[in-house]
C-alpha cells in the first residue's frame, strides 16, 4: 500500500526523534500513549475521526481538513475498522517520523553488524 502523508502534515517540524533522545525509549512511548489519550473517543477507547476532529486543535493541528484527518486515520488503521487503537497511533507516530525511523533503522544494522563480528 502506498503511503500518502496528509498535504498539511509537511508543514509541522518532527520533534519525534528530539523527544525520543531527551525522553529515552519508555518515556517517549509514555508521551505517545499521552497524545493517544488526547485524542481517543472516550466511549470508545479508540480514535475515530470524530474524536480526532474535535480533539486534534490540542495538538495544533486544527488547521487540518477533514480530508486530511481521514487519510491520517487511513495510514494507520491496520485492521480495516475506520479507527485507531493505541497500538495503531504510536505505530503511525513513528511512521511519520523519517528521521526516528532512520536512526532506528541505523541502530539495527549496528546490531546485526556486532552480532555477525561476535559469530565469528
Amino acid at each position: 500500500m502506498a503511503s500518502q502523508t496528509p498535504q498539511s502534515q509537511t508543514q509541522f517540524q518532527d520533534f519525534l526523534p528530539i523527544m525520543a533522545q531527551k525522553l529515552g525509549g519508555d518515556g517517549l512511548i509514555g508521551e505517545l500513549c499521552n497524545g493517544f489519550n488526547l485524542l481517543v473517543d472516550s466511549d470508545k477507547g479508540v480514535i475515530t475521526f470524530d474524536s480526532l476532529r474535535r480533539n486534534s486543535a490540542m495538538l495544533g493541528l486544527q488547521d487540518l481538513s477533514d480530508e486530511d484527518l481521514r487519510s491520517m486515520l487511513k495510514e494507520g488503521d491496520f485492521d480495516g475498522d475506520g479507527a485507531l487503537n493505541q497500538m495503531e497511533f504510536c505505530v503511525l507516530m513513528f511512521r511519520l517520523s523519517p528521521e526516528l525511523m532512520e536512526e532506528s533503522y541505523l541502530l539495527l544494522d549496528d546490531a546485526i553488524q556486532q552480532e555477525f563480528q561476535n559469530c565469528n
